[in-house]
């Protein structure tokens, strides 16, 4: 399904960037294998988690090559772009799935807590793109695959940086796939569920935190890796600007913003009516304050 073509996947070496690695390779694409090899919060590094993945693609006949470059640098997004052309001749896809947590309630997160995630999640998925655009262009061809989160598009406590950061990037690829349509160039996103490091880092203090880290546990990081290939695939020529998730056997199309209510006067608002006209019709159709978990309630399947 993906003979000749070229991935990107970031945060490749672990986890869900693993598994979309992997399931790349197995479908014929050649893969640059990108990781930093860094603990969950950022920390470190090592080339060994992005290697180890590249050995299993060729061990299964497939093509990789390791980059262990940071995504939340300019420079070093673009030598990710740089290590697929030098090897492979071209690049037909980026999967943006690099990322970091440093999970704190808003009122006591600090600036580079905040700085940090925002780095490595929302600019450091531009700058893998941006990176690659002047290829797609080229090439008149190219797509994008975004990982966000329901974090951003629900909500979740102690996550103000990783959620405006996901949320961010659901963004920011609406805008891509509007910008770049006139060089066929598609950018998605995927919502993932599934048990990973960053999972595996949430506190399970309380008996609700443990009985919902146990149900994310049979949420293997693999069920992402389908829809991750077919969206790079020429099979999804037709699909951009989309937001997807994934649940185990489940997949969702995620809805995105429209209106849900108006109100309108001939005489203009003032404050005073807003309160006692235009509220009142509204606060029906008010969202509630609710968790990721709160809408998607039930047993994945």
């Amino acid at each position: 399904m993906l003979k000749d073509k070229v991935i990107i996947v970031t945060g490749a070496g672990r986890g869900i960037g693993r598994e979309i690695a992997l399931e790349l390779g197995r479908l014929g694409a050649s893969v640059v294998v990108n990781d930093l090899g860094t603990s969950i919060s950022g920390e470190g590094a090592s080339s060994e988690p992005a290697q180890e993945v590249v050995d299993e693609i060729i061990a299964a006949g497939g093509a990789a090559v390791a980059n262990g470059a940071s995504v939340a640098d300019w420079d070093s997004a673009q030598s990710i772009v740089a290590t697929a052309v030098e090897h492979f001749g071209r690049v037909d896809g980026v999967v943006n799935n690099a990322g970091i947590l440093r999970d704190r309630f808003f009122h006591n997160m600090d600036p580079d807590e905040w700085r940090l995630v925002i780095d490595v999640h929302l600019n450091g998925s531009f700058y893998v793109s941006r990176a690659a655009a002047p290829v797609f262009r080229a090439q008149n061809s190219g797509a994008y695959v975004h990982m966000v989160s329901t974090s951003g598009l629900i909500g979740n406590f102690g996550q103000a940086n990783y959620s405006a950061a996901k949320l961010g990037l659901a963004a920011l690829s609406k805008s891509i796939a509007m910008d770049m349509s006139r060089f066929n160039v598609r950018s998605n996103c995927i919502s993932p569920f599934a048990f990973s490091r960053m999972i595996g880092s949430i506190p399970t203090e309380t008996p609700e935190q443990q009985a919902r880290v146990e149900r994310l546990k049979v949420m293997e990081p693999a069920k992402i890796a389908p829809l991750a290939a077919y969206l790079v695939s020429d099979a999804a020529n037709d699909v951009s600007g989309q937001i997807f998730a994934v649940r185990a056997n489940e997949i969702f199309l995620m809805s995105q913003s429209r209106p849900l209510r108006a109100m309108q006067t001939s005489e203009g608002w003032t404050a005073e009516t807003i309160a006692s006209r235009a509220m009142p019709a509204f606060r029906g159709s008010f969202y509630p304050l609710d968790r990721s978990q709160d809408v998607f309630n039930w047993d994945p399947v």
